[in-house]
């Protein structure tokens, strides 16, 4: 009978039923004693599965038979299903916390197996060490079973838990002495080495890679570098990794907003450059949702051409962090061709540290834009001559509902014009950020001045805006 206490019953249901091994739930439960996991799978799953059963017995026992007296009430809790935790065994065919370890290969078939590798290089022996090499994610699959399992004990520390490695020599090292009629021990000039890899998990380790390695210029997961990465890690930032990717976007279409489109509720818009940007970010990094911020924002009219502006996405709890270079280049150009409105450009992995150097200096950048001026009053070249001067701007009645009120002061760096008819011109304009262009120009019902109406004397409107440039220099250009 397996060495199972009061204490541990939790344990065993919670582990059962996420899809766990049994002998992984017995390292779980700290039971050391080596000859429990040289016994069959279905021995242990029928026992844990009655360990559990008793859970609202009114007189409980400990796995060894051992009745147990309490005071407390009958545990009202509903009793396990069986057969839901039998479904989550073998619904999943591979443990997810020691990747099949402790599953068919602790069976004595793969004991004979090795077996039958050593016998054929026909070596002389009479003792051997066997020693076991398990892949680097296993470490963050343990840590995350831990951590899983401290919600219902506490006091388990991870010391305690027994290791993949020793529960593994437990089950085969005798079947494997026997067969070989050798003596297993501690040190030989016989080494039994068993190598196990899962290349399908090797993406497990890669948001250490953000989180802890990316500041130590450290790249590759050795077992070792991944327990030192766990140790460096906090609780928090392990079971909610953020992770940043950067570039620039150019906006196309005079029909779409920088971001859903909702008033009172209602979507007013179908699509937004960031959903078209973060779908395929998303499902590329295997992440369970998104920040976006940027370098300021457009109108849904108004179409952002040159060089792009700069953004930055905040992907949640990735389950794939690490990208080659290749690799980033074809997921940008994944982006580009999922739709004609949008495109980006210098797509990047950064920290999420780097990501503030794109509000720095917020005031201080400047955009350029081009706008399609439409005059009231018959204008001839001559009319088009402007100096560069300083606006007050109060918040523009369009924006009113989420800026708060003032007035603000922006500097137009300069102005350029291009004559076309009597009642329309281009205007070029380098501006301090943040300055409102429509508003400049109509001069929103005097809230803006001075303004285009007020310097050319007559009423003007803006027929089509477009951003040419926002002048920072991040995120840094990626050469073709």
């Amino acid at each position: 009978m397996l060495s199972l206490k009061e204490k541990d019953r939790p344990i065993v249901r919670k582990l059962l039923c996420a899809g766990c091994c049994v002998r992984c739930v017995l390292r779980f439960c700290c039971v050391g004693t080596s000859s429990a996991y040289r016994r069959s799978y279905q021995d242990l799953h029928k026992e844990l599965l009655a360990f559990i059963s008793e859970e609202n017995s009114p007189q409980s026992h400990d796995a060894s038979g051992e009745e147990k007296s309490s005071d407390a009430p009958p545990n009202k809790r509903m009793r396990i299903d069986e057969d839901s935790v039998t479904a989550a065994q073998t619904d999943s065919d591979i443990c997810p916390v020691c990747l099949g370890v402790l599953q068919d290969f602790c069976d004595p078939g793969f004991a004979e197996q090795v077996s039958d590798a050593v016998k054929k290089q026909q070596y002389e022996f009479d003792s051997l060490v066997l020693t076991v090499s398990l892949p680097a994610q296993l470490s963050v699959r343990e840590h995350s079973c831990w951590l899983h399992v401290k919600k219902e004990s506490m006091c388990l520390g991870k010391d305690d838990v027994i290791q993949v490695k020793d529960a593994f020599k437990w089950a085969v090292q005798g079947k494997i002495g026997q067969e070989l009629g050798a003596a297993v021990v501690a040190n030989s000039p016989c080494e039994v080495s068993i190598s196990f890899i899962h290349p399908e998990t090797e993406e497990d380790c890669h948001f250490l890679y953000v989180a802890v390695f990316l500041s130590v210029s450290q790249s590759v997961f050795t077992r070792m570098a991944v327990v030192k990465a766990l140790e460096k890690i906090s609780e928090e930032k392990f079971s909610r990794c953020v992770f940043s990717v950067s570039c620039r976007y150019n906006k196309f279409s005079r029909e779409l907003p920088q971001t859903p489109w909702v008033i009172d509720g209602e979507r007013r818009m179908d699509g937004s450059v960031e959903e078209l940007i973060a779908a395929p970010l998303l499902s590329s990094f295997r992440a369970d949702g998104f920040n976006f911020s940027s370098s300021g924002r457009e109108d849904v009219d108004v179409r952002t051409l040159g060089n792009g502006r700069p953004f930055a996405v905040e992907l949640l709890n990735p389950h794939r962090a690490k990208f080659n270079r290749a690799e980033i280049k074809q997921l940008q150009e994944t982006i580009n061709q999922s739709s004609d409105k949008i495109r980006v450009r210098d797509l990047q992995i950064v920290t999420r540290d780097a990501t503030s150097r794109m509000k720095e200096g917020e005031e201080e950048k400047t955009k350029t834009y081009s706008a399609l001026i439409w005059t009231q009053k018959a204008i001839e070249s001559p009319d088009l001559e402007f100096l560069d001067l300083r606006i007050a701007q109060k918040t523009p009645l369009r924006v009113l509902h989420r800026r708060p009120l003032a007035v603000r002061q922006r500097l137009v760096h300069s102005m350029t014009t291009i004559y076309l008819d009597k009642h329309h011109f281009t205007l070029k304009l380098c501006t301090q950020a943040g300055t409102y262009i429509k508003e400049f120009v109509h001069g929103d019902f005097g809230r803006t001045k001075p303004n285009l109406c007020d310097l050319m004397k007559t009423d003007a409107d803006i027929l089509e805006l477009d951003v040419e440039s926002v002048d920072i220099d991040w995120p840094p250009a990626i050469p073709d």
